[in-house]
Order: structure tokens, then C-alpha cells, then sequence
């Protein structure tokens, strides 16, 4: 697996995105071009920096929130005593890909109203799918072999959980999570739509008031954060892929 961006250009990238959201009064020359005569270039009615922390940490607590659940139902249903629960679980997983997230919103906000709530929820079910499916991949296909030699080493199922089963099926687990986030990162501009803080607050704005340069400030920043992001998480998947392959070919 290569690496998705040249260091350099990782690093380039992540420097202006910093330098946008610290100074971003830096790029009112170029995002003027966007505006009509009249309009602010840069987005002035919430500190963007905070939008971006808030966007990020709903992020974080829905696909953590997915990723306790998603690799605690595949754990189960990967031990003799789960097995026949596996049509139910992919029944559940599979109910935030059946809805749309913004049918998702529109059915909690009635039950939960406003603000962070309801896109915690449509992230939360968005999430669940990848993360489950990887995790069933990854725990269902360890080596029979290395299975083999855990049992004749004594070790008892917890331990064999614990010890071989999820560090090799670890990177497998992370590449669903890591679809998770992405998604993630994209879908929760739409929470701005029922006043959760975030960067869709931006390219809102922007939309409502037909100025270019705000919707464009919105979505790239939504657009590096993911791709920075993802990028990291698949330098951690890699490595995490060495580690396995390292243990499994001791355990050989």
C-alpha cells in the first residue's frame, strides 16, 4: 500500500490549513476574487478554528461511539456463543446505510431536538457499517494455524481474543474505521442544518447568501481535514499491518 500523499505535500498542506485557521484575514486578497462588491471574503460570524474543533470532535465521539459497538458485535458474533446472532447484527448495522443522514436528522430532532444530538446520531449509524464488516473480515479470516498454536500454548479464549485475534486483525479493523471517518468528516457538514456547530455552518452561510468565497472556505477546509486525516490514519494502518505480519510470522 503506498502512501496517499508525498510527505512534502502533506506537510505543505497541513501548514497552510493551519495558517488559514489562525490568521485567515491572510487569504482575503485571493478570496475576495469570490465576492461581489460588498460581500466579506473571510467568514466572520463564528471563529472558524472553533467550528473546525467542534466538527472534528462530534467526528470523534460518533465513530468512537461506532467503533465500540461495530467490533463489539463482530467479537460476538465471531464466538460460538454469538454465531446465530450474525443475521441480526448485519440487520442493525446496515440501518444508517438504509436511511439517508438527513432523513436520519429529520426523524431524530423531534425526539432529541436540535444541536449536536441528532448528528451524533446520523454519524453514529453512517458509521457502524464499515467498521462492523472490517471487523468481521479480520477476526473471521486469522490464521487457523496461528489459532492452532495459541490453544497448544494454554491460552483461554479471552486471552486468545486479547492476544492474537484482534492485533491480527487489527489492520483490517482499522481501514473500516478509517472509511468511517471520512465519511464522517463529510456527512456532519449537514448538522449545521439543525444548529450543530460545525464547518457546514460556513458553507450554509455561504449558500444563503450567495457568497462564493464562503462556500468555498467551508469545503476546503472540510476537504483537507479529510484527506489530511485519512492520510494519517492510513500511515497508522500500515504500520499496524507490519506489527501483524511481524507477530504472525513468530507465531509461524
Amino acid at each position: 500500500m503506498r502512501a496517499y500523499l508525498p510527505l512534502a505535500v502533506r506537510l505543505g498542506v497541513l501548514a497552510l490549513l493551519i495558517l488559514y485557521l489562525v490568521r485567515p484575514q491572510t487569504f482575503a486578497p485571493a478570496l475576495s476574487l469570490l465576492t461581489e462588491p460588498g460581500q466579506p471574503p473571510i467568514y466572520d460570524r463564528a471563529d472558524v478554528l472553533s467550528l473546525t474543533l467542534s466538527h472534528l470532535t462530534t467526528v470523534f465521539i460518533a465513530i468512537s461511539a461506532a467503533t465500540i459497538v461495530g467490533v463489539g458485535l463482530a467479537i460476538l458474533v465471531t464466538r460460538p456463543i454469538g454465531e446465530e446472532f450474525l443475521p441480526l447484527s448485519r440487520s442493525i448495522v446496515n440501518i444508517g446505510q438504509t436511511f439517508p443522514p438527513v432523513a436520519v436528522l429529520a426523524l431524530a430532532v423531534p425526539i432529541v431536538g436540535f444541536g449536536e444530538a441528532p448528528t451524533l446520531i446520523a454519524l453514529f449509524l453512517y458509521g457502524l457499517l464499515p467498521i462492523f464488516e472490517n471487523a468481521l473480515t479480520g477476526l473471521s479470516r486469522v490464521n487457523p494455524a496461528v489459532l492452532d498454536a495459541a490453544r497448544g500454548m494454554g491460552m483461554t479464549e479471552t486471552e486468545r481474543l486479547w492476544q492474537v485475534d484482534l492485533p491480527l486483525a487489527l489492520p483490517v479493523i482499522l481501514e473500516g474505521i478509517r472509511l468511517s471517518v471520512a465519511i464522517g468528516l463529510s456527512t456532519a457538514t449537514i448538522g449545521s442544518t439543525v444548529a450543530a456547530k460545525g464547518l457546514g455552518e460556513v458553507i450554509i452561510a455561504g449558500l444563503s447568501s450567495n457568497n462564493l468565497a464562503f462556500i468555498v472556505q467551508g469545503g476546503v477546509v472540510v476537504a483537507v481535514v479529510a484527506v489530511l486525516i485519512y492520510d494519517g490514519l492510513s500511515g497508522v494502518e500500515r504500520l499496524v499491518a507490519r506489527r501483524a505480519g511481524t507477530v504472525l510470522q513468530e507465531e509461524s
